[in-house]
């Protein structure tokens, strides 16, 4: 994407455009009470950096459906749309290729911005090229850290798996546990895979790793279940997001196994586990953050030339350790859905 010829014409044309609206604004207020009051609110719009015309942006991500961590990361875009007055189109599919075609579909709407996931970096990589070539500016989230800069992408909002999986792994060293159990719910995902390696470079114990079908819950719980009552040496259990972890909890029950549950998100679920006990600890990644500002992002892009993090750094959003000393802290936002 060629950013300095689709910022600086764009810069031209929005300050007269202000300025012609606050003119506007200005002109009506010295007409009726009515007319005043519809030039006052364009006047707060503009002064709260609401364009008249809004943007239309697309959040497309690589969701399964009933994922509670996706609810969270498109409550954060909805508010940060509402805040810039942008029309929000959301979709998602966790089949890679069903992905590339909603960007596709986006391309021919001719959205004025993407927000994108790159679970999968390589099915994406030629829609992602499509759409720099008609224009349309692309920031990342969530997923695709190593990839977003190659693709040409403006910017991302997310955390560093790998750094997030070595945290926890270290983490895990002063805990004595000596085997861990890494359960990734989506094979060939490059943040889950990431993960789990994180944990294995860091982890002095012993790391296995465990696949299981994150969209069936009876099936996860019974695989783990399974696995620990093979092996009676897993002490750990990692899981990737919260409902796994919960799930988790649940197969220690039903195997008798003396293992810990640690995991990766948190839900508003996920608080009771932590306060009793049934999960360790969760590494937060704040969805709600990364889903507000794509959004917000794209739109100060498009009306200021804004790049977040320069357009050459990440802005990360976490990894950030939830357990019993701060939960309760956490917790009224948890319930919110906004942590």
């Amino acid at each position: 994407m060629n950013r300095t010829s689709t910022s600086r014409p764009r810069s031209r044309r929005i300050a007269p455009a202000v300025a012609l609206t606050a003119a506007a604004a200005l002109t009506l207020a010295s007409c009726s009470s009515s007319g005043g009051k519809k030039a006052q609110e364009a006047a707060n719009n503009v002064s709260a950096g609401k364009a008249d015309t809004p943007l239309t942006i697309a959040l497309i991500t690589h969701a399964p459906s009933g994922d509670t961590f996706w609810d969270t990361v498109r409550k954060g875009a909805q508010t940060a749309a509402a805040k810039d007055n942008v029309k929000l189109i959301y979709a998602s599919d966790e089949n890679a290729g069903d992905q590339a075609g909603l960007v596709q579909n986006a391309i021919n709407q001719k959205v004025d911005g993407i927000a994108v996931t790159l679970a999968k970096p390589d099915a994406l990589k030629a829609v992602i090229a499509k759409a720099e070539k008609a224009g349309i500016p692309i920031v990342g989230l969530n997923a695709g850290l190593s990839a977003w800069k190659k693709q040409g992408l403006l910017s991302f909002f997310g955390q560093d798996e790998s750094v997030s999986g070595q945290a926890l792994g270290t983490r895990l060293n002063g805990t004595g546990a000596e085997h861990a159990l890494c359960v990734i719910q989506t094979q060939g995902d490059v943040n889950l895979e990431e993960r789990c390696a994180g944990v294995k470079k860091t982890f002095k114990g012993r790391t296995s790793i465990l696949y299981v079908n994150g969209t069936d819950m009876p099936s996860v719980k019974s695989t783990m279940s399974a696995k620990l009552k093979q092996d009676s040496s897993i002490d750990e259990v990692v899981t990737l997001s919260a409902p796994i972890g919960l799930t988790a909890a649940q197969a220690l029950s039903e195997s008798d196994s003396k293992a810990k549950v640690a995991t990766f998100d948190l839900n508003k679920e996920l608080v009771s586990g932590i306060k009793d006990g049934s999960i360790q600890f969760a590494v937060d990644q704040q969805p709600y953050l990364q889903g507000y500002l794509a959004i917000d992002a794209l739109w100060l892009y498009k009306n200021n030339g804004n790049y977040s993090g320069g357009g050459v750094e990440p802005v990360l959003t976490g990894p950030a350790f939830v357990d019993k000393g701060n939960i309760d802290k956490i917790a009224e936002f948890a319930t919110k859905g906004t942590r």
